[in-house]
């Protein structure tokens, strides 16, 4: 048992970076506990495999993931990899505060991947990432967290298809300057 929470512990830099890329995160979250609630989970020490079955609800400070499952990897250099999967109406979702704002980060997929090597978080099918009030939709996003640069495309696995039915959609509101009020 010492072992599992052992890893489970270990778990906290896949977790903040998982849902974290999208946007800048709350930066005290790093330093929170991570909470992992499943059904069933199945630890492999060996090949550093973790897998979390069954209504699995993540939280660490105002990170939240949910997902009927999620697995986690780790390298022999000790990058980690997180893939979820799942949930209500078959979708992986995230939700967390943004750094220094009163906004939220949510996102969700019916995966969501995210390698710490790289700092690559990508959503495939049915994929939305909404910051604040703006929001981005289509079958597959990616958020290069290095360059923080995203990619949307409305075919899956970074594909386009052509089609007027099925495309990216992007909401934009406009921000509000110093000294503007409310109508």
């Amino acid at each position: 048992m010492k072992t599992a929470l052992r890893q489970i512990a270990l778990l906290a830099p896949i977790v903040a970076l998982l849902a974290a890329a999208p946007a800048h995160a709350e930066k005290a979250d790093r330093s929170k506990p991570v909470g992992i609630e499943a059904d069933k989970v199945t630890v492999d020490d060996k090949n550093k495999i973790h897998i979390f079955t069954g209504h699995v609800v993540l939280t660490q400070g105002t990170l939240t993931i949910r997902s009927d499952k999620l697995v986690v990897t780790q390298d022999a250099e000790g990058y980690q990899r997180g893939v979820a999967t799942g949930g209500e109406g078959g979708l992986a979702r995230f939700r967390q505060k943004r750094e220094g704002k009163n906004e939220w980060v949510e996102g969700e997929g019916e995966r969501i991947e995210h390698d710490a090597r790289s700092e690559l978080s990508q959503f495939f099918q049915r994929a939305r990432v909404k910051s604040g009030t703006d929001e981005v939709r289509g079958q597959y996003i990616q958020f290069n967290g290095v360059t923080e640069t995203y990619v949307v495309t409305n075919g899956p696995n970074a594909t386009t298809v052509p089609s007027q039915q099925g495309r990216v959609q992007v909401t934009i509101q406009p921000k509000k300057k110093e000294g503007d009020s409310a109508p």
